[in-house]
C-alpha cells in the first residue's frame, strides 16, 4: 500500500488512518456481525478537506465489484436496499414536492432496480433511473433533468470526480440535486481508529465526506452546497420556484 496518496477532492496529500477487515458492514449497527475475512482494507484521510476513501477499493473495475461487493450476498449487509429504504425515499419525495414535481423532470441517480422511480411514476411523475453500475446506457443518451436524486449513492462512488462530471452533465439549467450521505464529522478524525459503523468496505462504503469536502467538490463545480440534516443534502446554482419551498437563499 502505497503512501504517496493524493486526496481525490482537493488533491491534496493524503495518509493512511487504520485498516478494517473487508466483511466491516453497516449491520454491524443493528448487533449482526459477519465473520472476519482476513482481507485487510485501508482507509486514507486528507488532513485538509477531510475527506476519507479507500486507495485500493476505488481503482476495482465493475467486475472486481460486481464479483466482491454487489453479489448475491450483498442482501445481507443491506436489506432494506430492494424495497424498504426506496419507498420509504419516494414517499417522501411526494410529501416534500406534492404537485409542484408534475412539471419536473426527475433522474434518481443510482437508482439500483428503479423502485423508486416507479413509484414516483405511479403518482404522476416524469421520473427515470439510472445507475452505472446496473445500466448499459451512457450519461449522453439520457438528456436533462430538473430534480436529479442521489440516495446513499456518493458513499459508493469509487471516482468523485466522475460522479459530479455525471450530474452536471445530466442536470438542467437550476436544476437541484438532492442526495443523501452521512457527514463524517466527529466520526472520523486524525490519529483515531475507525469505528465508525458507516465505514463499511462489504457494503461499498469507500468514499466518506465531511462538510469541508462536499463544500469543495460543490465549489469548483459551480454550485452551492446546503444540507437538511447530517444525511440529507443539496447542491445547486440558483433555487427553482418548484424548490423554493425548501431551499431559501443563504
Amino acid at each position: 500500500m502505497t503512501h504517496n496518496l493524493l486526496c481525490t477532492v482537493c488533491g491534496e496529500k493524503c495518509s493512511l488512518l487504520d485498516v478494517v477487515d473487508f466483511n466491516k458492514s453497516c449491520e454491524e449497527i443493528r448487533g449482526k456481525f459477519l465473520d472476519l475475512s482476513g482481507i485487510p482494507i485501508y482507509y486514507a484521510l486528507c488532513n485538509k478537506c477531510g475527506f476519507c476513501f479507500s486507495p485500493e477499493i476505488i481503482t476495482w473495475d465493475l467486475e472486481e465489484f460486481k464479483e466482491k461487493i454487489y453479489n448475491d450476498q450483498y442482501v445481507f449487509v443491506d436489506p432494506d436496499y430492494i424495497e424498504t429504504r426506496p419507498e420509504s425515499n419516494a414517499a417522501s419525495l411526494i410529501t416534500i414536492f406534492g404537485d409542484r414535481a408534475h412539471s419536473i423532470k426527475h433522474l434518481d441517480y443510482g437508482g439500483g432496480s428503479g423502485v423508486l422511480a416507479n413509484n414516483l411514476r405511479k403518482s404522476n411523475w416524469n421520473s427515470i433511473s439510472y445507475d452505472p453500475f446496473v445500466d448499459k446506457k451512457t450519461i449522453d443518451q439520457l438528456g436533462k433533468f430538473d430534480l436529479i436524486t442521489a440516495f446513499e449513492v456518493f458513499e459508493h462512488v469509487p471516482d468523485v470526480q466522475e460522479l459530479m462530471s455525471n450530474l452536471c452533465t445530466l442536470l438542467s439549467t437550476n436544476g437541484v440535486v438532492l442526495f443523501s450521505t452521512l457527514l463524517s464529522d466527529g466520526q472520523i478524525n486524525p490519529n483515531q481508529r475507525i469505528v465508525w459503523w458507516y465505514a463499511s468496505p462489504r457494503n461499498g462504503h469507500i468514499s466518506l465526506f465531511s462538510r469541508k469536502s462536499l463544500e469543495i467538490l460543490a465549489h469548483n463545480h459551480g454550485f452551492y452546497f446546503g444540507s437538511f440534516s447530517q444525511g440529507f443534502h443539496f447542491f445547486c446554482t440558483k433555487i427553482p420556484s418548484w424548490a423554493d419551498h425548501i431551499i431559501k437563499p443563504v
